[in-house]
């Protein structure tokens, strides 16, 4: 029983809750109506249109809301306190919205039912959904205490602390499937039998389906070692747990898990909440897709130029290292010459040769970043993010800054703290500079600074400087 079967539980079960609440609101709303001698058929109110527009969308409006509060976001890593929480806010935001919609139109003798309307109906939602959803968790917990569900655990390292570690989350629903030694110097203190082989090895482990998580838990690899091998992890889309132990300088910027009962830091988590990430996909995808359509004339004026300029195409693609480490393809209007990089990947230098006329108007007014709305519509990008480096610059800078892994924890942006802070980069130690803000953006992220961050932009295209 994996998240998967687990999310189409709560889903069914939120979306029967709603409609038996819906239907039991409207059965008390008719009673009342009925007192303040309004006097209509039962089955004449329940065709009313306010009422059978509910009891046919209200349950997908409550889903919407359910999906947008992140509740359906981590079906196994539970809490109560915060499904009790999330629970009351999404009902006193729903039940609010659907009150003025659908029930205020109407216009009893007394509008003091009104306030009996919108306690009864917040009574009715909460209590049904919030003893349904309880129902659910507790059942699950339970089976995860008997054993019934668990979840498979790769470990790397073979000393102490992984055997420690595996301990612990023994206890809590994690199994072991086995342990991978990261190093021909590391100690083997793991039964024979969960020893897998070596860190050259480790791919086809990995990539076994009843992997559910990935566990880094040793003292043999350090620093920009330890950088890269989660690098190398970062692909496979499994969520990665790391031992802090003596290096929790590397993971100061990481939330820990205390609820697992170990220092451990998981490095494939930002810092946004589960309601923040799905607003933040959404809306700016949105945006996206409004400004393709509401910027197409400025899109064919520029490659209009872009053509006319120099021969070449008037797009510019190359691969960039996005979210958990996947390549994708970045899309930019053509700023330079075509062949600029016939001798190797190199960063632009200020009155750099190989920029057009045009590219260099482009480029100061952030013009040629606009095709990366296309990236964000796909899902590559966000309108906000640390801006993605190709993998020959990412290699030169986690040998000196070996905590950059951390930025592939969230989707590349088309603009940045570090953009609009600093600008462009012209080497790998201006990165490195940059690097700064990007940092300062991982460990304060959120919706309002994203806000700030464009209305900078949205400065810096006018004006055509930075802050």
């Amino acid at each position: 029983m994996g998240e998967r079967w687990q999310i189409r539980r709560y889903v069914a079960s939120d979306f029967l809750s709603a409609s038996i609440a819906w239907f039991a609101f409207n059965l008390c709303r008719y009673y009342q109506l009925v007192s303040y001698n309004e006097l209509v058929p039962l089955g004449r109110f329940l065709t009313y249109r306010s009422v059978l527009t509910g009891q046919l969308c209200i349950p997908f409006f409550w889903l919407v809301i359910y999906y947008f509060s992140g509740y359906y976001n981590l079906p196994l890593n539970r809490s109560r306190i915060t499904e009790i929480w999330l629970t009351f806010v999404s009902s006193v935001i729903g039940v609010t919205s659907i009150f003025f919609l659908l029930v205020i139109d109407e216009m009893p003798q007394s509008y003091r039912v009104y306030y009996d309307f919108l306690l009864e109906m917040f009574v009715l939602h909460f209590g049904m959904t919030y003893g349904a959803r309880l129902y659910l968790t507790n059942r699950l917990l339970r089976l995860i205490k008997e054993g019934k569900i668990v979840r498979k655990v790769l470990f790397f390292g073979t000393g102490e602390q992984a055997l420690s570690i595996s301990g612990q989350l023994a206890k809590i629903g994690y199994q072991a499937i086995g342990f991978i030694r990261t190093s021909p110097d590391e100690p083997v203190k793991v039964a024979p039998a969960l020893l897998l082989g070596d860190i050259s090895d480790y791919d086809k482990h990995v990539l076994h389906d009843g992997i559910d998580e990935l566990v880094v838990a040793t003292e043999a690899l350090q620093g920009s070692d330890l950088s890269l091998l989660l690098y190398q992890l970062f692909p496979y889309k499994r969520p990665i747990k790391v031992w802090v132990g003596k290096q929790a300088s590397l993971f100061s910027k990481v939330k820990l898990n205390p609820h697992l009962g170990a220092p451990l830091a998981d490095v494939t988590e930002n810092n946004f909440s589960p309601c923040e990430q799905n607003i933040k996909l959404w809306t700016d995808k949105l945006i996206s897709a409004g400004a393709l359509i509401l910027l197409s004339p400025l899109f064919a004026y520029i490659g209009w130029r872009v053509r006319k300029s120099s021969p070449g195409p008037v797009f510019y693609k190359q691969e960039r290292i996005g979210l958990h480490g996947k390549p994708f393809l970045i899309y930019k209007f053509r700023t330079m010459y075509a062949e600029a990089e016939t001798n190797g990947p190199m960063l632009s230098q200020e009155s750099d040769q190989r920029v057009t006329p045009i590219g260099s108007i482009l480029r100061k007014y952030r013009l040629d970043e606009l095709p990366q709305f296309w990236n964000v519509l796909k899902g590559d990008m966000a309108l906000v993010g640390p801006r993605p480096e190709r993998k020959f610059y990412i290699d030169q800078i986690v040998k000196k800054a070996p905590y950059y892994y951390l930025l592939h924890n969230v989707r590349p942006g088309i603009t940045s703290l570090g953009m609009v802070k600093y600008g462009y980069a012209c080497n790998v130690n201006q990165m490195l500079e940059r690097l700064y803000y990007d940092m300062l953006y991982y460990e304060n992220m959120s919706l309002a600074l994203d806000i700030a961050i464009l209305l900078y932009t949205v400065k810096t295209v006018v004006t055509g400087k930075g802050i």
